[in-house]
């Protein structure tokens, strides 16, 4: 641990920044950008696929997240069952429908219970934000409502995650996919129900997934949707954001994530950043790249790619390994996928 916390505050130095005085933004010193370089390893993307021929519910939108040894996806456009991967015997089964339709949200596991905070529900393009937070339990398939998201916080597709038993929430877009970005960064703690506002990001991002990351919390892919009317899928965001949550400060890092891209998904894994899938204007088919910011290094590093391109879902690591499933496999809706790979030997 010790190791770690030195290497991300050698990490941060080199990116230590000063802020404006007027916005907040973020002002990073002129240092020369690090190579990004190939990653060379023996792991590999590859197939997964269930021991009796079941197979998961298509969707996208969704979420994708591991309790002990079960993956669970759920959510996504439209009102459909839970889809469970039991890993000890490969099977795939059918779970309870959600209340409503939920989609576009990251998901947080807090006491073994599925959290979902920060989501939409109904159609494209004026989708609004959920006013109340949904638990999902595992253990007994069911569903439940929480408490009431303060009216004036309330947006969807932002970037979650757990410290310290609270929920932090960040960023997001209020108004469907037409607009009204935030730069929101609220920590929510499910035990007592209260409900704290922290110091906004530098930039306001939606269709991305957060990372926590040794009481650093990086957010990096998203897009402001909307923001160019003629085309919902322009204006991603190269810039990559570090919170310092005992401090309540913002970074902003000298590397931009080499392909940008929206509707990623993301999450920590050997000392890495990893941002897979996604998609954006320069291409019909949703992105199959996989990077990964190496937290000792500084650099970003270019991992085998996936077997299928995909956006709007999200990644299980399990047993030192990646996971995988769902997803669209072009810009936009559609194709729905039912297929599921994983990094690793």
């Amino acid at each position: 641990m010790k190791t770690f916390i030195w290497r991300w505050c050698c990490f941060l130095c080199l990116v230590s920044c000063t802020g404006d005085g007027e916005d907040g933004n973020i002002a990073s010193p002129e240092v020369p950008d690090p190579p990004i370089t190939n990653e060379t390893s023996e792991l590999k993307w590859q197939w997964v696929t269930s021991s009796d021929g079941s197979e998961l519910i298509a969707r996208h939108e969704a979420a994708f997240v591991a309790v002990g040894s079960k993956f669970f996806l759920l959510g996504g456009r439209g009102v459909r069952s839970v889809s469970i991967f039991d890993v000890d015997t490969a099977i795939w089964s059918e779970g309870s429908k959600p209340p409503i339709e939920i989609h576009h949200f990251q998901p947080v596991v807090y006491d073994d219970k599925i959290y979902i905070i920060g989501g939409m529900t109904g159609p494209f393009p004026n989708e609004v934000p959920l006013d109340k937070i949904y638990i999902y339990e595992p253990a007994t398939d069911t569903w439940s409502v929480g408490d009431e998201i303060p009216e004036e916080r309330r947006r969807g597709s932002t970037g979650n995650v757990l410290h310290n038993g609270k929920i932090y929430i960040s960023c997001g877009i209020k108004n469907g996919h037409i607009g009204d970005h935030k730069t929101w960064l609220d920590r929510y703690d499910p035990l007592t129900g209260e409900w704290e506002i922290l110091s906004d990001a530098p930039r306001s991002r939606d269709h991305f997934q957060a990372v926590l990351a040794d009481d650093k919390i990086v957010l990096a892919g998203g897009r402001n949707t909307g923001k160019v009317p003629e085309d919902v899928f322009a204006a991603t965001i190269p810039e990559v954001e570090v919170y310092d949550i005992a401090s309540d400060t913002w970074t902003t890092l000298s590397n931009d994530i080499p392909t940008e891209r929206a509707g990623t998904a993301a999450l920590l894994f050997d000392e890495m950043i990893i941002i897979a899938g996604g998609e954006s204007p320069v291409q019909d088919r949703a992105h199959d790249e996989v990077e990964a910011l190496d937290l000792t290094t500084q650099q970003w590093k270019i991992l085998p790619n996936l077997m299928e391109g995909r956006h709007g879902t999200g990644l299980v690591l399990y047993d030192d390994e990646l996971y995988i499933a769902s997803g669209s496999g072009n810009r936009g809706g559609s194709p729905e996928l039912s297929s599921m790979e994983k990094y690793g030997e």
